[in-house]
């Protein structure tokens, strides 16, 4: 239950049945779940749990046993459940889930609101019935005769062929599937014509009023005709897979290696991102070239960039800078951390990603960019969910022999996710994406995905710190000018490394290469020779090779042997010969180069365009700064000022400013609320059971109405329409700082559903960040018409 706590049961029922409610937690349904609702809002409610099993067939003791316990968990999510009488109800907003359940059309009563008492006492008269007095009464009746299957078969068999068949045609045919011919005077088969007319003359299909489309048959009608052998779908067991057996010591083993070597290519994806911030498309997002940078510069493959890119964007760590992505403040923050801590915040960022990173292509084949901004994915979390489910269903010490075959199972646990087209098996997407952290391994659910799965965030962190290993602090120097880092290198490890040596390769060990250029980097950024020889000795695990002590004193002993000053610019040194040379290279001729004195050259190009000049053909000059000290060569990196929009919370909301209206001056002290730890369900229904009655809920902006903040009472001034429920979930996600979705009417008419957090009231206005259009947004309260809790 998302806060704020409900005061008073009738403020919880209202909560629990509206469409926002029964809309979260309907993708959360297993099969067996949604089968049962389906089977219910097609018989029309109430309906007895008998007449339900028997459209079910759950005949033996096996399955209605089955059939009680999806039962039961439809009514601990309060939508399903027994009224006094032991019939069977169900919440509103569910029977409207399905435009035809099971493919049948509506009841007889609701296709028969619009029609007249003389037309009501005809079908009874056609029927052999005595019509009753009123139009009510006549209704009644003809309903109660089409609800026994029997006599509408009864019926039926003596039937004129032509409408015989036509009504056993259309029973099995779904609603949107209507037959080739349109009755009552519309052009039409006669034959056909005759037995449509025979069956609405009798109240077995029913023509709009306006004579508009083809006649419908009723839903109980349909039923009856498909007869006592057919049964709704109904399948309580989860479909089998090939099973292995499998140690929790191998599911470690493998699980370890994979986080190990993600969050090292992890890692190097973002310092490349942090070194060089990737450029934004014109239509948003990172495209193919950039991502191929990244994944050059990291030695990474697609799927791990992309992968690293969205858990980065939504744990805070990279935000929009203008056309380009570039890490955060956060991220200097999190390379410091040892890789368990950063594998976590990771992993906990792809738990409630609203999104499948590693999906690279459309539906039509196009490559996607990351970082995209694409809407939200709640499907997409669902299928995450669903993986969760499947893998933890597997009998202990069990795993499935092919990680493929979680498909089907996946389906069966998340119905309604979504699965990728272009995957060639279901859901295959999401499962290689958990293969690749670690939370699938050997065909099972290791220890990271346990407690990911109930969303226990220490128990994440504390099974990353046993499965992964800390940072390696030392490298192991070679005679052939390379150095090798087994494991997740240390921070400082790779920022050393990193200045003074180009890497080669990444992953669970990574090599980096000495050279001149790199050498000759690392004095360029202000270090000396005997610092970059005392800092390498400390990281390595043996004396430093004898080969890179020469390579840093030889390009030592040639750097800064030519100056370059700023004029336009100054080349000086202390060996005539040298500055000759320069002078009468041909090479140079574009410079305008000109000697003034034996150590003094002028040029005519600036001084970055002299300096590259000479570097590339060679030469190892630095340059100086107007005052003649030698300028540092040390690129700081970008950073974002902040991610946009801003990090998600574990309730998958945001963290907003929370200023809610005291801010502007607009609320004369209004007692802000705080955000609550997740609200006990049981507890809360115990409490609210257990309390005296109350008065019933107020309606929206009551004058005499007790609000419990300023802010709730300002909403409800302006928004007073919106129950009061709906007032206090505003008002809370306002005051607390959190993010709601809301359904919202347009100036336009066109009605839309978006997420919105960073909430500012500004009576008659709310200011927020809306997460459909990914910009700043001005709402009017007046035109919000529902108010739901962002789904988990």
């Amino acid at each position: 239950m998302a806060p704020p706590e409900p005061r008073s049961v009738g403020e919880l029922a209202d909560r629990l049945q509206r469409p926002g409610s029964v809309a979260l937690v309907l993708p959360r349904l297993a099969l067996p779940h949604l089968q049962v609702a389906e089977a219910l809002a097609a018989l029309g409610v109430p309906a007895s749990r008998d007449a339900l099993a028997e459209l079910l067939g759950a005949a033996d003791d096996e399955t209605t046993r089955e059939l009680a316990a999806v039962l039961e968990a439809l009514a601990d999510h309060a939508l399903v459940w027994p009224d006094g009488s032991g019939k069977l109800r169900m919440a509103g907003p569910l029977r409207q889930a399905w435009d035809a359940p099971l493919g049948l059309d509506a009841p007889l009563e609701h296709l028969l609101a619009g029609t007249t008492s003389d037309e009501l006492r005809g079908m009874l008269v056609a029927l052999g019935l005595k019509p009753p007095g009123t139009k009510a009464q006549r209704l009644a009746a003809l309903v109660e005769h089409h609800s026994d299957p029997e006599r509408i078969a009864s019926l039926v068999v003596k039937a004129p062929a032509a409408a015989r068949e036509l009504l056993e045609r259309r029973a099995v045919a779904a609603p949107e599937e209507p037959p080739q011919f349109i009755v009552f005077g519309h052009p039409g088969p006669g034959r056909e014509a005759d037995g449509a007319r025979w069956a609405a003359e009798r109240g077995l299909l029913v023509q709009d009023r306006h004579r508009y489309g083809p006649a419908r048959i009723p839903g109980e009608v349909a039923l009856a005709l498909r007869g006592p052998g057919w049964h709704a779908p109904f399948q309580p067991v989860p479909p089998s897979a090939g099973l292995a057996s499998v140690t929790p010591a191998e599911v470690d083993r493998e699980a370890s290696a994979a986080a190990t070597a993600f969050a090292a290519r992890a890692s190097s994806v973002l310092s490349a991102c942090s070194a060089a911030a990737p450029a934004r498309l014109k239509s948003g997002g990172i495209g193919a070239r950039e991502l191929a940078r990244i994944g050059k510069a990291a030695q990474a493959d697609d799927a791990v960039v992309r992968l690293t890119l969205e858990t980065a964007y939504a744990a805070g760590l990279l935000g929009r800078d203008g056309d380009r992505v570039a890490a955060t403040e956060a991220y200097d923050a999190w390379a410091e951390q040892e890789p368990p801590e950063q594998f976590a915040v990771l992993l906990q960022a792809w738990r409630n990603l609203p999104l499948t990173p590693t999906q690279a292509r459309d539906e039509d084949d196009k490559a996607l960019p990351a970082l995209g901004g694409a809407p939200p994915c709640g499907g997409c979390v669902q299928a995450r969910h669903g993986l969760f489910a499947a893998a933890a269903q597997l009998p202990a010490g069990q795993s499935v022999k092919v990680a493929s075959e979680l498909g089907p199972l996946i389906a069966w646990h998340r119905p309604l996710a979504d699965s990728s087209p272009q995957d060639g098996t279901p859901f295959a997407s999401v499962i290689r994406e958990a293969e690749l952290l670690g939370v699938l391994a050997r065909g099972a659910l290791s220890a990271l995905g346990i407690h990911l799965r109930t969303g226990d965030t220490e128990g994440v962190r504390a099974e990353c710190r046993r499965l992964l290993p800390s940072a390696t602090a030392a490298a192991r120097i070679g005679a052939d000018l390379t150095a090798v880092v087994t494991g997740t290198p240390a921070t400082r490890l790779a920022a050393l490394l990193d200045s003074v040596a180009d890497r080669e390769t990444s992953g669970t060990a990574s090599v980096w290469r000495f050279s001149a250029g790199s050498i000759r980097r690392a004095l360029d950024a202000g270090h000396v020779p005997e610092d970059i020889e005392a800092d390498l000795t400390a990281v390595a695990t043996g004396p430093l090779p004898q080969p890179l002590s020469y390579l840093i004193a030889d390009t030592a002993r040639g750097h800064g042997r030519v100056r370059v000053a700023p004029a336009a610019c100054v080349l000086h040194g202390d060996e005539p010969a040298l500055l000759a040379e320069v002078a009468a290279h041909r090479k140079f001729a574009k410079l305008g180069l000109r000697q003034l004195a034996p150590t003094v050259l002028i040029s005519r190009s600036p001084l970055d365009t002299t300096v590259a000049a000479l570097r590339a053909e060679g030469y190892a000059p630095v340059a100086e700064t107007a005052e003649g000290t030698v300028r540092v060569e040390k690129a700081r990196p970008r950073r974002a000022t902040a991610p946009v929009p801003a990090p998600r919370d574990s309730d998958g909301g945001a963290k907003g400013r929370g200023s809610g209206a005291k801010g502007r001056g607009l609320i004369a002290g209004p007692r802000a609320a705080q955000a609550s730890a997740a609200v006990d369900s049981h507890a809360l229904a115990d409490r609210l059971l257990a309390a005296p009655p109350t008065t019933p809920d107020p309606a929206p902006f009551d004058g005499g109405v007790p609000y419990a903040t300023d802010t709730e009472e300002i909403v409800a001034g302006w928004a007073k329409h919106l129950p009061y429920g709906d007032v206090r979930q505003l008002a809370h996600a306002i005051d607390a700082g959190r993010a709601i979705t809301v359904e919202y009417v347009a100036t336009s008419g066109n009605r839309t559903v978006r997420t919105l957090s960073r909430l500012v009231l500004d009576p008659p206005y709310l200011e927020a960040w809306c997460h459909l259009r990914d910009a700043e947004r001005v709402f009017t309260l007046s035109r919000i018409q529902n108010v739901m809790s962002v789904p988990e």
